[in-house]
């Protein structure tokens, strides 16, 4: 009787050790959702930034310490979006097929765009802040020169994050003993998670998302508590109130939406490779939600255009006033062109006038 407990003691510790061992670490997929989610980002966001760049590059004739902030972080989400086919390729094959230094680099890539995202949007918001709560006492902090330092600063710190965290970790590793394919990004040991990996989440979450997001809400209800004062009303009038609270909104939103989720999990997903956080539910939990919430992470680069957009008048005016010229032009070349075909008498004129209309609509497009 003792000896039949006994083993059934033993069969059922063994059962729930092996049942531990043997979590189902299953999550194949997150490949074709990655390589789904990555096209469509990759394809929007090359579109969205490349807009970008030609607004900053070409039409943007007004430059503030706003647009500079914004001008950095379209560089760094550029940068992102033109390393998403290397990744595409990955999750579509399961294999890394670019070497080891493409790896490393396509990590630090990641990390730059992810964080310093978060931090020059936070700048944005500090910039709000003093314009809006401190106007005047403001006028000699809120300079370009100042603005070129913080977007230095941001660099720096980003780079420090990111550059150890793609190139001195082991990005790569085989997916078995008997196979030459290799891993990328992902399949950290947990000794790696130990020593290395955990002591750069606290580095990044600290510094690159917990201080940011503390910022941002600061600012945030600041702003909306000073515009429900009576003097701000009447300094900036009713529709700039509006204006600032759907700048706000947006903002806060995109950052939201975009951060929290993926931020929030790695912290447990890191306390679960390290085996702070045991059990198989966790694990199932963290790995689950991890592939969704760096998905939502990556469409950043896609909504930060929008930012752009709500937050500076001068691109409002910008694009409105080229969509006009476009317009324009488009409606008269249609009318030329159908009169042209109604009647073709002194056809050489036409082709003059025509030429000469097309010559008018580039010297209005230059001037915007």
């Amino acid at each position: 009787m003792y000896n039949n407990t006994l083993q059934t003691l033993n069969t059922t510790t063994l059962g729930v050790t092996q049942n531990y061992m043997n979590c189902n670490k299953s999550d194949d997929f997150k490949y074709p959702l990655y390589s789904s989610v990555f096209s469509l980002v990759f394809v929007v966001g090359l579109f969205f930034n490349m807009v970008a760049v030609y607004i900053f590059g070409c039409t943007l004739k007004l430059r503030n310490e706003t647009t500079t902030y914004m001008m950095n972080l379209v560089v760094s989400d550029s940068l992102f979006v033109l390393s998403l086919p290397f990744r595409i390729v990955y999750f579509i094959k399961r294999e890394w097929l670019f070497g080891s230094v493409l790896c490393k680099i396509s990590v630090a890539l990641f990390y730059t765009n992810m964080y310093g995202s978060i931090l020059f949007l936070t700048c944005i918001s500090v910039d709000r802040f003093l314009a809006i709560v401190y106007p005047f006492r403001s006028q000699n902090i809120r300079t370009r020169r100042n603005a070129k330092l913080a977007c230095c600063t941001v660099w720096v710190m980003v780079l420090s994050g990111s550059i150890p965290t793609g190139f001195l970790l082991d990005t790569t590793s085989p997916r078995n003993a008997n196979s030459s394919s290799n891993f990328c990004f992902e399949n950290y040991s947990k000794k790696q998670w130990k020593s290395e990996l955990s002591k750069v989440v606290v580095f990044i979450e600290t510094v690159g998302f917990i201080i940011p997001l503390l910022v941002n809400v600061f600012c945030s209800v600041t702003v909306l508590r000073t515009l429900r004062k009576p003097q701000t009303i009447s300094r900036g009038g009713n529709l700039n109130k509006v204006k600032i609270l759907r700048m706000i909104l947006v903002h806060l939103l995109i950052f939201c939406f975009c951060f929290i989720p993926y931020n929030v999990n790695l912290i447990f997903y890191a306390l679960v490779r390290s085996n702070v956080l045991k059990g198989c539910y966790a694990e199932y939990v963290v790995r689950t939600i991890y592939p969704i919430a760096l998905c939502i992470a990556v469409t950043n680069c896609c909504f930060d255009p929008v930012i752009y957009y709500f937050t500076s008048e001068t691109i409002q005016s910008s694009i409105k006033r080229k969509s006009t010229v476009w317009h324009n032009g488009a409606k008269l070349l249609d009318r030329l062109n159908m009169d042209s075909t109604q009647s073709s008498p002194n056809t050489k004129t036409k082709s003059q006038t025509l030429r000469s209309l097309r010559s008018n609509m580039f010297v209005n497009e230059s001037t915007v």
